[in-house]
């Protein structure tokens, strides 16, 4: 896999600092059950990184010490850590929201389905913001391979019968990426379209679209490589920079765990091996800094930071303005 990271680091990417931490956003593992083109983590069903029970207390600790609110969970695919149920459990003790970042289709999965993972994640209340990158299969099977929109529709169905997408207490979210090296189109406009096609096609209900920009690392930064589509890739994202999208970036409200505690600024950089600049040690581990603040803190930047500034904006909680 052709590697993006040295094209990135040389930036004229706005500086920018961290404001208060409410969102603690925790990597579980590179396991999957899919390989998707777009997955800037390169995640897939050989991946054997997962994150271990005393990583998971940490993780706990950090919570109770700084009062997060928000735990967002992403792999691969989340709930393939073995300690996920223990997580969510214990986070949800505490009050806090926790969102499951769901391919979907690996709630379909035997070992899972048996196991009622989907009526798990509703008995506690757990946001799901599942990937579906559009309401169209040829456009999902592209990124996602053969059989897994029909999968995912089946998937939405079960959720939406326990209650996701309906009942105020269980969120169902749904996350669009664009096929390719463009950006996403208006985000209120596109979920408008999901929830007509979705509910005129399967009566499937849904609460909110995200539209995420590709960023241009790990498997897709390859595939833009390979195709010669690179430059032109950065001059987009460079050429609609918005220095209104500088104030609300994720980074400034959230730090990223690696399935081995390492902290980062985001998820994305986290994949970039860009560590959190908290201190004089070449990475930063959530044991170094769980008892300090890092609020006022500089955020490690490269040309990648296009991606979250251009247009409308691009968090994991979508668009930035619409």
């Amino acid at each position: 896999m052709l590697d993006s990271r040295p094209l990135l680091l040389a930036t004229d990417f706005p500086p920018i600092k961290r404001g208060h931490v409410e969102t603690l956003q925790v990597n579980l593992g590179y396991l999957c059950n899919l390989s998707c083109v777009h997955c800037h983590v390169n995640a897939g069903p050989s991946r054997t990184e997962l994150m271990d029970l005393p990583t998971i207390e940490l993780i706990l600790q950090y919570i109770d010490q700084h009062n997060i609110k928000v735990l967002d969970l992403t792999g691969g695919a989340p709930e393939m850590n073995p300690h996920f149920r223990y997580l969510v459990t214990e986070a949800r003790h505490r009050g806090v929201e926790v969102i499951d970042r769901c391919n979907l289709t690996i709630l379909l999965e035997p070992e899972y389905a048996e196991a009622d993972l989907a009526e798990f994640l509703a008995e506690q209340g757990v946001v799901v913001t599942a990937s579906l990158p559009c309401y169209s299969e040829e456009n999902v099977e592209k990124q996602r391979g053969k059989g897994v929109y029909d999968e995912s529709i089946e998937a939405l169905l079960k959720l939406n019968a326990l209650g996701y997408g309906i009942d105020p207490d269980k969120p169902l979210n749904l996350v669009y990426n664009p096929v390719g090296a463009v950006l996403p189109p208006p985000q209120e406009q596109l979920q408008a379209d999901y929830k007509r096609e979705l509910k005129q096609r399967f009566g499937i209900e849904f609460n909110q679209l995200f539209t995420i920009t590709n960023m241009p690392i790990s498997r897709f930064g390859s595939v833009l490589m390979s195709h010669n589509e690179f430059d032109a890739y950065m001059e987009l994202l460079k050429n609609n920079f918005s220095s209104d999208n500088l104030t609300t970036v994720m980074c400034r409200s959230l730090i990223s765990i690696d399935w081995q505690g390492y902290v980062y600024d985001c998820d994305f950089n986290q994949m970039l091996e860009m560590p959190l600049i908290a201190n004089d040690r070449a990475k930063t581990h959530l044991s170094d800094i769980v008892a300090d603040s890092v609020v006022g803190s500089d955020i490690y930047i490269g040309d990648h930071c296009f991606g979250c500034t251009a247009g409308q904006g691009s968090s994991c909680s979508g668009a930035l303005n619409d």
